[in-house]
C-alpha cells in the first residue's frame, strides 16, 4: 500500500514539475522533490532527501552548461526553450532519486527500526544496491509516466480549453471572434490550471512538497544575499521567488492567449494543432520576460509576473527547519562541485 502511496506522490510530483524548478542555468536555483530539495548552479547539481529515520540522502553531479557547448542556445528565445527542456530533464531525475530513496526505505524490510533513533543532519550516502534495485522496479513507471504527463498536459490545457470554448460558441455565436473566443480558451486554461494546483495542496503529501518549495526559495534567497547557509538565516526569507517555475507557468498562460489570438485558423483541429506548434516559441518568450523582470523588479514586465509570485502562495509553504536543512545541505553539496570545476557565478 505504501508503494502504491508513493507511485502516486510521484506521479503527481511529475504533473507539478514545472510549478517547482526554476529554469535559469546562469543562477542558482532548484526544485523540490519528495522529501527532499535538488538545488543547481552552472556547471552542478545535488540533490538531498531525508528519510524517515532522518538520515539525509544525497547524491551529486557535474553539468555543462548548454550553452557553453553550442553558442546558439544562448541566443534569446532558442536559450529559454533549451534550458527549459535541460531543467524539466534534470528535475525528472532528481524527482525519480527521490522516489527511489522512499521505494529504498520500504524494501529494507525493518531493518530502519535501528535507524530512526538516529534523527541526523549528516548526510549519508544510502546502500548503491538498495538504490539500484529500487531504480530497477521504477524504471518501466518512470518510462510511462513521461509518456502520461504529456498526454495529461495536451489533454488538460490544450483539448479541453479549446472544445469548451468551442462548444461555448455554438451556444453563443458571440463568442466566436478571433479575440473574444481566445480570451474565454485562456480564462477555461486558467481556472483548469489553478483547479488542479489547489487540488493538489490539499493532499498532505503534496503540501510536504510545497513545504520543501518554499525550502527550496528561502534557500536561494539566503545565498544570493550573501548570508550564512543555516537555518536561522534561511527561514528569514520569505517563500516566494521571482524565478520560480509557477511564475514560468502563470507567464506562459498569460502570453499564449496573445499569441492564439494572431492565428487565423478556424478549425478546430488547426487551432489544436497551432496551440501545439507554438508552445516552444511561447515558452522562450516567457522565460526572456522572467529573466528580464527578475533583474528589473521596477519595470512593466515584471508586473507580468505578479500573477505567478500570488500563485506561490499555494506552490510555497513555510517549511520545518528540518526541511530547510536539506534544502541547505543540497545547495552545499552543489556549490562544493562548482567549485571544485572552477565555475563562476552570476547573482542578480
Amino acid at each position: 500500500m505504501r508503494t502504491i502511496k508513493n507511485y502516486l506522490r510521484f506521479f503527481a510530483a511529475v504533473q507539478l514539475l514545472p510549478a517547482l524548478e526554476s529554469g535559469e542555468e546562469t543562477l542558482v536555483g532548484g526544485q523540490a522533490v519528495l522529501e527532499g530539495v535538488m538545488m543547481r548552479s552552472p556547471h552542478a547539481w545535488a540533490i538531498a532527501c531525508r528519510k524517515p529515520s532522518g538520515e539525509v540522502v544525497t547524491m551529486s553531479e557535474a553539468l555543462d552548461r548548454p550553452s557553453e557547448k553550442h553558442k546558439w542556445m544562448g541566443w534569446p528565445i532558442i536559450r529559454g526553450v533549451m534550458t527549459l527542456g535541460y531543467a524539466m530533464n534534470l528535475g525528472y531525475r532528481a524527482l525519480r532519486f527521490s522516489a527511489n530513496v522512499a521505494i529504498e526505505d520500504i524494501m529494507q524490510d525493518g531493518s530502519e527500526s535501528k535507524a530512526t533513533k538516529e534523527s541526523q543532519v549528516v548526510a549519508k550516502p544510502s546502500k548503491p544496491e538498495s538504490r539500484e534495485k529500487a531504480a530497477s522496479i521504477s524504471s518501466w513507471l518512470a518510462a510511462l509516466n513521461i509518456v502520461v504527463s504529456i498526454a495529461f498536459f495536451i489533454f488538460m490545457y490544450k483539448y479541453i480549453p479549446l472544445l469548451a470554448a468551442t462548444e461555448l460558441k455554438k451556444i453563443d455565436p458571440a463568442l466566436g471572434g478571433r479575440i473574444v473566443f481566445n480570451l474565454v480558451d485562456g480564462v477555461i486554461r486558467l481556472l483548469l490550471f489553478l483547479l488542479f494546483i489547489w487540488g493538489v495542496s490539499l493532499w498532505k503529501d503534496i503540501r510536504r512538497v510545497y513545504e520543501y518549495h518554499g525550502a527550496e526559495h528561502k534557500t536561494v534567497f539566503a545565498f544570493e544575499n550573501g548570508d550564512p547557509l543555516n537555518t536561522t538565516a534561511v527561514q528569514k526569507y520569505p517563500t516566494f521567488h521571482p524565478r520560480c517555475g509557477t511564475s514560468f507557468l502563470m507567464t506562459v498562460m498569460l502570453i499564449s492567449i496573445g499569441f492564439y489570438m494572431l492565428i487565423p485558423y478556424t478549425t478546430f483541429w488547426a487551432r489544436f494543432a497551432s496551440r501545439i506548434v507554438l508552445l516552444p516559441i511561447i515558452a522562450g518568450v516567457s522565460y526572456e520576460i522572467i529573466r528580464f523582470a527578475a533583474k528589473h523588479r521596477g519595470s512593466l514586465f515584471a508586473l507580468m509576473t505578479a500573477p505567478g509570485l500570488w500563485l506561490q502562495r499555494i506552490t510555497t509553504k513555510p517549511p520545518s527547519d528540518d526541511q530547510a536543512q536539506c534544502a541547505i545541505v543540497a545547495l552545499d553539496r552543489a556549490m562544493s562541485l562548482e567549485k571544485e570545476r572552477g565555475g563562476e557565478l552570476v547573482i542578480a
